[in-house]
């Protein structure tokens, strides 16, 4: 076994998991292809290069994706620290200069004792080291095809179609009912009503609504299972209604009354909170998606804590394959991290590779590995990537709708979040003292 840990990808999940390894003594040899082999997004050799956008989403400390920021610094994050030293004016947002965010964080490792940086392409995963495979949504050909063959995924490189998500208390209860399909498995999923107009409204604003434009290297033919609801309306005005707002099965438990159309929530987590738009991936632009699908009956004030999107897209099915500790549940030594476990975003996908790191330097050290407490923004994504029902695992961003809920009662929401907020932090600090990761 060599006396290295091997990390496969130079962006900002595999340059988070050097820096968290080699911080904790071990020797870290870090592979990142660029600039030899150069990809279709990115422009320069740098590592953690930003090729989409300036922003790592809100700084704010009660937003949900501010208190993984928190987490992060707890943990003396490279990925944040570079961050704020290259932030720009953005409002709440952690917006960088890209560029010098880049320069930060190459400068950094390039500079540690206990990293070696190699700028050639991986394309086999080592059977003789512990290793981290932190490629994200553009994985070369040949590492994809050696990732699935050690995984056993025969689809692994592919297009994501994503539904949004809905939190739980922003639908109107009194509009919308629990039943499924014949009343086959009990009453799994909400149902919202629609009368003809209702469905000719939805119809007419899918019609005229705002696209987002794919970029060049995301230019696909739609799979029949996963396309667009909007492309779906283009082919008929009916076509919905015989797909996934098909009605049949689904007559209202209390009046009989089958509606014309439906659109189908299904559960996204085992505490209720939030939910999935059943069929509906797609790819409006994000204030199309609010106006359009708050259309829908008992969706009139929906707060989304995820919008749906269909973009090029790398993961592996984590609920099958992974432990709590991102390891290979086939192959210990081997972890995996950053967009590749079914996260979206990159603050996320950092996290996941500070995460990755600290496991992989505990393994090489012969120390119990460690899984962040549930109730922490870390703990809530790795539940989601390890415990979600793999037959329908889809990436997820940091949100409040992954967070357990809090014990005390109460109807404002800005407390809940501050509520939230504590307990996360308060329970990481913990964590970190009790793991003696401090």
């Amino acid at each position: 076994m060599r006396e290295d840990i091997v990390i496969i990808g130079g962006g900002l999940a595999g340059t988070e998991a050097a820096w968290q390894a080699a911080n904790r003594g071990a020797k870290v040899t870090l592979y990142e292809m660029r600039p030899k082999e150069m990809t279709k997004a990115h422009k320069t050799g740098d590592l953690a290069e930003l090729v989409c956008s300036n922003s790592l989403g809100s700084a704010d400390p009660l937003n949900a994706p501010g208190i993984l920021k928190t987490e992060m610094r707890r943990l003396n994050s490279l990925v944040i620290r570079a961050a704020e030293e290259a932030r720009v004016p953005a409002g709440s947002a952690l917006a960088v200069d890209r560029e010098q965010f880049a320069r930060v964080i190459t400068q950094a490792l390039e500079g540690h004792p206990n990293i070696r940086i190699m700028r050639e392409e991986v394309t086999e995963i080592p059977q003789d080291a512990v290793c981290i495979i932190a490629t994200g949504p553009l994985t070369s050909e040949k590492l994809s095809k050696a990732i699935s063959e050690l995984t056993h995924e025969r689809h692994l490189y592919f297009f994501d179609a994503i539904s949004p998500i809905i939190d739980a208390e922003s639908i109107n209860m009194d509009i919308v009912y629990r039943a499924s399909r014949y009343g086959k498995g009990g009453a799994d999923y909400l149902n919202c009503p629609l009368d003809e107009a209702a469905y000719n409204a939805l119809y007419a604003a899918m019609m005229t609504a705002e696209k987002v434009q794919p970029k060049e290297f995301e230019k696909i033919a739609y799979f029949e299972s996963c396309i667009p609801i909007e492309v779906m309306a283009e082919r008929g005005r009916q076509t919905m209604q015989f797909g996934p707002l098909k009605p049949v099965g689904l007559e209202h438990p209390k009046t009989g009354v089958r509606p014309y159309a439906v659109v189908q929530l299904r559960t996204e987590n085992a505490h209720g909170t939030c939910y999935n738009m059943v069929g509906f991936q797609t790819k409006l632009t994000y204030p199309e998606q609010r106006r359009v699908f708050r259309l829908i009956p008992g969706l009139e004030n929906a707060e989304f804590l995820r919008l749906g999107s269909l973009h090029r897209n790398t993961f592996i099915n984590s609920p099958q394959l992974l432990r709590d500790t991102l390891q290979l549940k086939s192959r210990g030594t081997v972890f995996f991290a950053g967009q590749l476990v079914g996260v979206e975003g990159y603050t996320e996908s950092a996290a996941m590779g500070g995460i990755a790191g600290i496991n992989a330097a505990r393994g090489l050290a012969a120390q119990p590995l460690v899984t962040p407490p549930p109730n922490s923004a870390h703990g809530c994504l790795i539940a989601h990537i390890t415990k979600s029902d793999p037959a329908h695992f889809q990436p997820m961003n940091t949100n409040f709708g992954l967070f357990p809920p809090v014990t005390v009662k109460t109807r404002d929401k800005d407390q809940k979040r501050r509520l939230i907020q504590q307990r996360a932090v308060e329970d990481f600090d913990a964590w970190i003292a009790q793991s003696g990761l401090s």
